[in-house]
């Protein structure tokens, strides 16, 4: 019961109450720009972009509410922290008379990349599955990887689609592999189990050859048995032969970003992305027009990119070193933030009133009047801005009087 209490998402309910204003309202839940490096909103007092994902269903949910604004919760649920922290949503509620209208960016992350990489196959799926003639595009990146129909892909196969999908658009490997597996719940063992059968003679060569230069050198392999390990960088192998295009791009972003370093004034470029050493900052221009910065960026002995900033771990300011995935994985969701601010204003003029942001998420108050729905909503968030041609947006959510997850 301690570790239980103990727990982050426990401690939430003490700092909404604490910083809820005398009129009933919480303000000051996002800092803008203040991710440093996407100028994404960052979440602030009870971090409403760190909610944990719910494990009752929403039926229970409600129920536990109730339960717990009667302080009966006890009487009707046997674990009463796991439902507190399931339910931490559901502290913003709609005004009097009105109701909050929901919608969420599909797979802005995926969309985006492709969309800055060209990757032009990936971007007639992602058009082909929002006119409903298209298939599921985790089907789909199992099938491409794999080279098999995606008509003949299994759900397991689907699931082992969808990691991939998740973990490999910024060039990321095992260790990929190991982050998704904490965040998303996966069981990397029975997913190697699965994927090896499949996984082409060549490419399994390839990955074990990785895997014995890498324990020569002693460079570890996160604790993973040597098959889940081979499994885990076969499907990278496969993903990135699958998206020439991306893995081109991270190359080809390193590269720029090394030569705008080194040649101070001198625009250079990877495909729509400028970048541009002015003095002590490299600045790389979005589509959008707006640019990411990065102080007292250097190139070492050895050609790695470098700048300054604070650590994400220490919390300290240090030399900070980044390549080609880490790039893109910073112009993808700088982007995807740009999208979202694209449409917020035109929201706002239909008359909805945003009131928080969570990731590629609009929580907007509107009149409890049918005019203002999910689908309405939606359709302001997916429609690309000018500077955006050819990018497929699409957006879905929902209406409530009551906040959860979808």
């Amino acid at each position: 019961m301690r570790l239980q209490a103990s727990k982050t998402s426990a401690s939430k309910y003490k700092r909404v109450i604490e910083a809820t204003s005398s009129d009933g309202r919480l303000r000051g839940l996002l800092q803008f720009c203040g991710a440093s490096r996407t100028g994404r909103w960052a979440g602030r007092l009870f971090q409403p972009q760190n909610l944990p994902r719910p494990t009752h269903p929403q039926g229970d949910i409600d129920q536990g509410i109730e339960a717990m604004k009667a302080d009966v919760e006890d009487l009707v649920f046997d674990d009463v922290m796991a439902l507190a922290r399931s339910a931490i949503r559901g502290v913003i509620v709609a005004p009097e008379g009105g109701k909050l209208v929901v919608a969420d960016l599909a797979n802005i992350e995926g969309r985006a990349i492709a969309w800055l990489a060209g990757e032009s196959w990936k971007l007639q799926a992602f058009r082909e599955y929002d006119a409903d003639i298209g298939p599921d595009l985790y089907k789909l990146a199992y099938a491409r990887a794999f080279a098999i129909r995606h008509e003949d892909v299994a759900k397991p196969q689907r699931q082992i689609g969808k990691v991939m999908e998740l973990m490999l658009g910024y060039e990321g490997g095992v260790g990929a592999f190991i982050t998704g597996a904490a965040s998303y719940n996966i069981d990397l063992d029975a997913m190697a189990e699965a994927a090896m059968p499949s996984v082409p003679g060549n490419v399994a060569h390839e990955a074990r050859d990785f895997l014995d230069w890498r324990q020569v050198e002693e460079m570890g392999q996160f604790d993973l048995a040597d098959e889940t390990f081979i499994a885990c960088d076969s499907l990278k192998r496969l993903w990135r032969a699958a998206h020439p295009k991306v893995a081109s791009w991270w190359k080809e972003l390193e590269e720029a970003a090394r030569r705008a370093i080194l040649s101070p004034g001198v625009t250079t470029s990877a495909r729509s992305i400028k970048m541009r050493r002015d003095g002590a900052w490299l600045r790389i221009v979005l589509p959008s027009g707006r640019a990411l910065c990065y102080p007292s960026p250097a190139v070492d002995e050895s050609g790695k990119v470098s700048y300054m900033g604070i650590n994400q771990y220490s919390r300290k300011w240090q030399r900070l070193k980044t390549y080609g995935g880490k790039l893109a994985e910073n112009i993808t969701q700088a982007v995807a933030r740009d999208v979202l601010a694209s449409s917020m204003q035109p929201i706002e003029d239909a008359g909805y009133r945003i009131v928080l942001t969570v990731h590629d998420e609009i929580i907007a108050e509107a009149p409890d009047a049918p005019e203002f729905n999910p689908d309405h909503l939606a359709s302001l968030m997916a429609t690309a801005p000018s500077w955006a041609e050819g990018l497929p947006l699409a957006a879905a959510g929902f209406e409530a009087y009551r906040y959860r997850k979808d």
